[in-house]
């Protein structure tokens, strides 16, 4: 060999050259579109049910439907979108993809009635789906591979999980006297944009590959019916109630039967679409247990203070700084896994999560009747920053496992991961809402004994009103019904906040025996280690 050529088998590799500023900014700018796009799209819904309900002149109730439809494809369809896009080619995908959403978004600005606007809702669950998938990869894909996981996973995790909460912040504004009309022209504006972006910034292309059988469309079938009833069933169950409403216990028993058909199916297959039998080993039983524990804990801030404070008559303008602050600790939160993130790291980072989560629910346990807003800045502001000390290190250390298995595995996490967060986020407000009115009975019952017992004090209480509302009402038997109907509701409120208070003191205990068992585990993780270490130090001996 030449010394030349010597010198030339010497030089190492040339690595992709760098993207420009401007490039990265462009593609970061694209990723935060596509990712407020997805969030908001969700967030409008879920925070603006009544005043959906009286656009449409439904109750409020009907429009639960909403919601639930919404819900029922993202809880699923992102399964089948990995195949998609490896068999039509990633271009393709994104592009057929955010047409479809524009086109809904656009027809969304006619929902006239009730029919139309469940529709409207389904398609919308629909066509946002691969809007996550585009959000994390327009975020990966400027960065280097060491920043990929440490910068982009956090970023594009924190901005879509802002989403319900900024809807909160901003949704009063736009509604104002206007009904819904500016928030459906801000989504199609949102629409507008990433279609813009898209077709601007085009993706790195990936090698197409047929990767879609015939009986994957049959497990999808199953998994998406399963997925759908139990979203159904949970939305569904604490309005109507579990116990009175025979078709919600029918659905929840046919959802798990088709579920556990897909398990079947699964497991019998040469080249499954899940792999069963990984998903079921200790590590990602463990994992998947964490993902669902967190999930539920965090339902704390959709499905605890905002309807607390509607039952005090807060209205949603008064609530615009309490979740603006919940969206500045999630943004830190994010940015403190930017800067600490690595692997190995996840139980640090589960262990201060837990600990601010128990913090923050022990002091909302502290409510009354005079509780407001600003007296939960600091405790939800701590239980926002802890969602986001959880969830990057969390999903990061289920793709490298995924990874490492084989990128055929990625998909199994990738359903681990949604079911666990949009079937869990579910599952834990459903749960939380029945313990709510469970407890209220309770608590109301106890009240009305109280107050039925006490009636010398009672006639004197009711005495005091009548007197108070003697200038407005002329008549002395609807002054005393009045003060009756006045008594019994402030009852029922006084019934509602003690059983929001067992809830977050429930969060507290369960968020105290996560923390107990993460210390269990890390430490038997220790001694495990330590004692396959000392047998070979021990057995070395001394040297001559």
């Amino acid at each position: 060999m030449s010394a030349a050529e010597d010198r030339t088998s010497a030089v190492p590799p040339a690595q992709p050259p760098a993207k420009p500023l401007a490039l990265v900014l462009g593609y970061m700018l694209a990723g935060v579109v596509l990712a407020m796009a997805q969030g908001l799209g969700q967030g409008f819904v879920s925070a603006n049910v009544q005043q959906f309900a009286g656009d449409l002149g439904i109750s409020a109730t009907d429009a639960s439907w909403l919601m639930a439809a919404y819900l029922i494809p993202r809880s699923s369809l992102p399964l089948m979108l990995i195949k998609i896009r490896t068999q039509f080619g990633l271009r393709r995908f994104a592009e057929v993809g955010i047409v479809c959403y524009v086109v809904v978004a656009f027809g969304s600005v006619w929902i006239e009635d009730m029919r139309s606007a469940v529709v409207m809702q389904f398609l919308a669950g629909v066509t946002s789906a691969p809007l996550s998938t585009l959000a994390f990869l327009y975020f990966l894909e400027p960065l280097p591979p060491a920043w990929k996981m440490r910068l982009g996973l956090p970023l594009a995790l924190s901005l879509m999980m802002l989403g319900p909460s900024l809807a909160r912040v901003i949704s009063p504004s736009l509604i104002g006297d206007g009904g819904l009309l500016r928030i459906h022209l801000l989504v199609l504006g949102l629409a507008l944009i990433s279609l813009m972006l898209v077709y601007r910034l085009r993706l790195t292309p990936v090698p197409h590959e047929k990767v879609i059988k015939p009986m994957d469309l049959v497990s999808f079938a199953l998994i998406s019916f399963g997925f759908g009833g139990i979203t159904v069933g949970a939305i569904m169950g604490p309005i109507h109630w579990w116990t009175a409403t025979p078709w919600i216990g029918v659905l929840l028993a046919a959802s798990v039967a088709a579920l556990a058909a897909a398990v079947v199916i699964e497991l019998h297959r040469k080249a499954p679409l899940l792999d069963i039998r990984w998903l079921a080993t200790p590590a990602m039983l463990h994992l998947t247990g964490t993902l669902l524990l967190f999930r539920l804990l965090l339902s704390e801030q959709s499905a605890g203070a905002p309807r607390m404070f509607q039952v005090l008559g807060v209205a949603p303008e008064q609530m615009t700084g309490l979740f603006a602050v919940i969206c500045l600790a999630s943004m830190f939160g994010g940015l403190a896994c930017v800067a600490w993130i690595k692997p190995g790291r996840e139980p640090q980072f589960h262990f201060v999560a837990l600990m601010l989560i128990a913090a923050g629910a022990w002091m909302d346990s502290q409510s009354t009747l005079d509780t407001r807003p600003e007296q939960m800045l600091v405790s939800q502001a701590m239980i926002g920053f802890a969602g986001m000390l959880f969830m990057p290190p969390a999903m990061m250390a289920g793709l490298m496992a995924a990874l490492k298995k084989g990128p055929n595995y990625l998909l199994s996490f990738v359903i681990v991961f949604l079911s666990t967060q949009s079937i869990g986020g579910v599952i834990g407000g459903g749960i939380f809402t029945t313990l709510v009115n469970w407890r209220q009975a309770f608590h109301l019952q106890a009240l009305n004994e109280q107050i039925t017992t006490a009636a010398p004090l009672l006639a004197a209480e009711i005495a005091q009103r009548m007197a108070a509302l003697a200038p407005q009402i002329a008549d002395a038997a609807s002054q005393r019904a009045q003060a009756v109907a006045q008594i019994a509701q402030e009852a029922s409120r006084q019934a509602f906040v003690m059983a929001y208070n067992d809830l977050y003191f429930l969060i507290f205990l369960i968020a105290s025996a996560g923390l107990f068992f993460l210390v269990l585990h890390v430490t038997r993780d220790w001694m495990a280690a330590r004692a396959t270490s000392s047998p070979s130090s021990s057995d070395a001996g001394p040297q001559t």
